[in-house]
């Protein structure tokens, strides 16, 4: 894959056979708060709302080419790319069958199969992908199906490419900057070839999540590698092991070039894009957005081009997201009070918030017949040196409390 403009030309070909190319506009928003000339690659508007389509049309296309006589496709994952394999299966016709964790949220699951419709199966396996995966490898052997990769395939990585070819028509003149996310590497590789070729000077950078980084581990090591532990919070990215394929395309980029973004920034990206933007965005669809809080020095004044990869958002999981939002932002804070047991006590803590401060949880932990017991309280506010008011209000009182909003042990077993 030394040179990929003419196969990934072929493939937006085939895939505007089957949806009109995905906007790519400048966001005033984000152009101004950056100081930046900022476009957005909306890949959320696919059909499947996320790239993976894309990949998955085009491998199914040539594996078709190659073997007349394949009728059946075999993949296993838990989100985008089983939607995109879905679709594909009903557009050619062709029979999948498609492994999912048992653990899939339904959402997910319906959405697969609504894609699908009567040309897959969807099979629930293993309560874990690996599970998962293993029983998907050994089915599609011994039924004699195409085993349809997320990302280790170099014709989904031609797939992938489309987007870049798309947005080089849309936006003119080459952007100064390309920000792509990253999880298995196959859109990357496939951007990053295709501009190689096309727009040699612009700038990549890559975001993956601070619990997934396997761009990372892979570049330490000049190799892919398994991560011993990922955070699945950003669940279209979050990879244990980037592809063999795609390490191969992005071996050469440069360390500083990859960026880890923290799983709760990414919640406050978000509530952001979905509040002042009405842009439903899902964690891996808001990686490169997120990413410009670290590259506001390297954009500023500068033409920028950001790939929202994914839409795919259960809303099921906004409680989640505005809540860690609020605590990257500070704006919400837990905290373990040492409260005296006598009465009005209660109201004369209630008397140090602020007109802004709300109760948002009361939880005793510990009550008896002694002199204090310990609360669990949840406050939100509208600033946060409301905090530090309170802070200090609290301490002058002679209240004793700890503060467990970035306690992660403590608060994943408290809240």
């Amino acid at each position: 894959m030394k040179n990929i403009t003419k196969p990934a030309r072929e493939a937006e070909k085939l895939v505007r056979t089957i949806f009109e190319p995905t906007p790519c506009l400048r966001n005033d928003h984000l152009s101004e708060k950056f100081e930046a000339d900022i476009w957005l690659k909306r890949e959320d508007l696919t059909p499947v709302r996320s790239y993976k389509i894309r990949g998955a049309v085009n491998a199914m296309s040539k594996a078709r080419d190659a073997h007349p006589d394949l009728d059946l496709f075999v993949c296993a994952s838990a989100g985008n790319h089983a939607q995109g394999v879905a679709f594909a299966c009903r557009h050619f016709g062709v029979r999948g069958v498609i492994f999912m964790p048992v653990t899939t949220p339904k959402q997910k699951i319906e959405k697969t199969r609504i894609f699908g419709g009567s040309f897959i199966e969807i099979r629930m396996v293993g309560d874990y992908f690996d599970d998962t995966l293993a029983s998907a490898k050994v089915f599609c052997e011994d039924a004699g199906g195409y085993f349809l990769a997320p990302f280790d395939d170099a014709d989904v990585i031609v797939g992938q490419a489309t987007v870049a070819v798309e947005f080089m028509v849309q936006m003119g003149e080459a952007p100064d900057v390309v920000i792509l996310p990253v999880g298995g590497g196959g859109l990357g590789a496939g951007v990053v070839q295709y501009l190689a070729d096309t727009a040699p000077h612009a700038e990549i950078y890559f975001v993956e999540p601070v619990g997934g980084p396997s761009l990372t581990a892979a570049l330490r090591e000049q190799k892919p590698v398994a991560l011993g532990f990922v955070d699945s919070f950003v669940d279209g990215a979050a990879v244990a092991q980037i592809g063999t394929l795609p390490f191969a395309a992005l071996k050469h980029v440069k360390k500083s070039h990859v960026i880890a973004a923290p799983e709760d920034r990414i919640c406050a990206t978000m509530i952001e894009m979905l509040n002042i933007e009405g842009i439903v965005l899902e964690p891996a669809g808001a990686l490169a957005i997120d990413a410009l809080n670290d590259l506001r020095d390297v954009i500023r004044g500068r033409r920028v081009l950001c790939i929202a990869s994914g839409g795919n958002f259960d809303f099921e999981r906004l409680p989640e997201v505005k809540e860690r939002a609020q605590k990257f932002l500070e704006l919400k804070k837990y905290f373990i009070l040492r409260m005296p047991q006598r009465p009005g006590a209660l109201r004369d803590f209630l008397d140090l918030l602020g007109e802004a401060d709300d109760v948002a949880r009361f939880e005793y932990l510990k009550k008896s017949a002694r002199n204090f017991g310990s609360v669990l309280i949840g406050i939100e506010t509208d600033q946060p040196q409301n905090f530090v008011r309170l802070f200090e209000r609290m301490d002058q009182a002679g209240l004793v409390y700890r503060d467990i909003t970035n306690d992660q042990a403590l608060s994943e077993f408290v809240l």
